[in-house]
Order: structure tokens, then sequence, then C-alpha cells
């Protein structure tokens, strides 16, 4: 069962969400009725340049001009967003996050702690079980790989692989995209160069990336700055390990200004799927299930895959012919993406732990 907050919903609304599964074009219009009454969205943690979430926003506000979405910390990582569920429980304001958009490893956790509820989408029979909670708490969104964003202004010779990065070329010249301690992209980075360097996967791996970066650091190649395509340009992060979706969308802003490479590394190539939930708390709980609803329809998978990303109903997409032939153009060759490995659960769980309770004492670059 649902759990339900705010305004008292109609007796067809509330047999219509007595069901996990919204299935027909009326329930959907019920749907939206009962998420116009709440007249708002709380979103958190979505740059416009994230897997094109901007233009995804804009095509839910033009579909639903009666909702408005209100951002909060578009910056914030994945932990983050947890946080801001358990920090607003009792808060029905604009800081209460009715959604999140967290790694893999962030949904069975925040599962666990009762802090989202179940929601099934109507297209969730065309999403692999293996990329969903069977009860619908959480369910996979999107995916990409891990990459280097290269300036080419300041680096003559993009790096190839992992260990490339350890040479005195790149001196003060690599960064992540996010706080290794609580950002997903950034975690999945450390375990990534763990995985190149032939660690096991799970533990073993986190505990090796770390070893990798406090190589890294100890040469001086590591800066501790959460990077971006603005502090790439400027010169300050030449070399960004970032998801390959961002470092194309970034390829694209910067407009060859500077000439920018995008490289996906030989090995140690991660696979990193995001996921969406509802907070257990959610003010708004019918308008973040209409948000779910445009986010796994074709509309919205199509918008993700306009922002570099692989949407999860991609193999459904596909099969159906509905990708669009010039936004395919776009990605990378297929064959960048041979090697992808995509970390269990269980492996991601155990590598956060070693990551985020170790960066610290390993590395001990305190990256902001």
């Amino acid at each position: 069962m649902f759990k339900f907050t705010g305004k008292v919903l109609s007796l067809s609304a509330a047999a219509l969400f007595a069901s996990t599964v919204i299935s027909s074009a009326d329930s959907l219009d019920d749907l939206a009725k009962a998420a116009k009454a709440e007249g708002q969205l709380t979103v958190i943690a979505l740059p416009h340049d994230w897997c094109g979430y901007g233009a995804v926003i804009d095509a839910f506000k033009a579909k639903y001009p009666d909702i408005k979405i209100n951002e909060l910390n578009p910056d914030a990582g994945s932990g983050d967003e947890v946080e801001a569920i358990k920090a607003n429980k009792d808060n029905k304001g604009p800081q209460a996050p009715d959604v999140i958009d967290v790694g893999l490893s962030f949904g069975p956790t925040a599962k666990k702690d009762g802090l989202i509820q179940a929601y099934k989408v109507s297209t969730w029979d065309s999403i692999p079980d293996t990329a969903k909670d069977a009860d619908g708490f959480w369910t996979g969104d999107y995916y990409g790989v891990l990459s280097f964003l290269v300036n080419k202004d300041l680096v003559k010779q993009a790096p190839a692989d992992w260990a490339d990065l350890l040479k005195s070329d790149y001196a003060n010249t690599v960064a992540l995209a996010g706080d290794p301690r609580a950002s997903n992209q950034a975690i999945q980075a450390v375990y990534a160069a763990g995985l190149s360097g032939g660690a096991a996967a799970g533990e073993a791996a986190g505990t090796a990336g770390l070893d990798f970066f406090k190589k890294l650091n100890a040469a001086g190649n590591f800066v501790p700055v959460i990077g971006k395509p603005a502090t790439l340009a400027q010169g300050q992060t030449p070399i960004l390990v970032t998801w390959d979706y961002n470092a194309l969308a970034g390829r694209d802003t910067l407009k060859g200004n500077p000439p920018v490479d995008v490289v996906v590394p030989k090995t140690g190539v991660v696979a990193g799927v995001y996921v969406q939930a509802i907070s257990a708390y959610a003010p708004h709980p019918n308008a973040a299930k209409l948000w779910l609803e445009y986010l796994y329809s074709d509309e919205g998978q199509i918008g993700w895959l306009k922002g570099y990303c692989h949407p999860i109903r991609f193999n459904d997409l596909a099969k159906s012919g509905k990708l669009p032939a010039d936004v395919m153009a776009k990605l990378p060759p297929a064959e960048a993406y041979a090697s992808a490995v995509f970390p269990t659960l269980d492996e991601q769980g155990k590598a956060k732990e070693a990551i985020t309770k170790n960066w610290d004492a390993t590395v001990g670059a305190n990256v902001k």
C-alpha cells in the first residue's frame, strides 16, 4: 500500500491508487488531476546538463503547466539526496524532496531504511528485472560508462586508460566530478580504477581504487576540486573523470572552446545505473508518480537518450523501432562499450562502503 499525505483524494482517485500499477489512459488522467491539485513537484540533484535533464524538465512543464517544479541543490550527490529525505521527514515545505535520482546502490539502502515508497509505472513490464526492485520501491532509469573528458589545448596526448593518469605528463590535471565520500559518480570512478588494475569486483576493487588515487594524489596529478566543463575550460581541471553522457554534453556545451576529447578507457569500463524513487514522506506524492510516469514513457526515455544516456528501456525502444537515428549517430561507437561491466548490487555496496569510509585515511584529499 502507498503512504498518502497532503490533500485527500477523491473516491475514484483513491480507488486508483490502491493498485501499484497504473495501466490505462483514464487512470493516468486521474493521476494528472490529483497531481495538478497538489500543484508542485520538488526534485533534487538534477543539473540541467546532466543526462539531458534540462530539456526533460522543460518538456514535463510544457505537458503539465499547472505543476510547478521546485529544484533543490542541482549539484548534490546521491548521498546528499538520501540525507535530504532524512532531514525533512517532518517537513512538508519546499526543502523536502518528493523524488530522488540516485546511484543503484543507494536504492536498496533507502528501501531498507524506510525512506522511499513503492510505485510501479505503467511501462513496468518493459524495464529489465535486473534494474528494478521487485516490489517497486526503486526503478533503474538510465546508465552510462565512466570516461575522461580532456581539454586538448592543455593536454596534448589524451590518456587512453586509467594507468596513464599516473604519468608525469598529467601533473595537476585529473579531477573527479564529485566527492567520493558522497557522490555515486565519484565512487564508481574510484571503483573503476581499481578494476582496471586487476582487482576482483566488490570490496577488493574499491580498496585498489583507493590505492590508485593515493598514488595519483602523491604524484601531484590529482586536483581535489569537483570538476565541471567550466573548470575544465578554465584550466583548473584539464582531465575530468565523468560519466560519458556528461562528457558528451560538456563537449556540446563548450562548442570547441576549448576543443575536447571524450575517451572511454580501454579497461575498467564501469557502467553505472541510476534509479528513481519516491520519498516515503513526499509532500506531493501524486506529482511524484506523474513525474515517474513521464520519465518512463517513450517520450521521457528518448529525452534521456538525447542527453547521451542509455535509457533503461533502450532495448524495448529499439525493438519497436523508436530510437531516433540522428540521436544514435551522436553517441560513441558500440565497440567502446564492448567490455563494459555492470557491477551487482552486492559488489557496489561493498565497494561503496570501502571507498566512503576509507577515502580520508587512504587518499587524504578533501574534494570540494
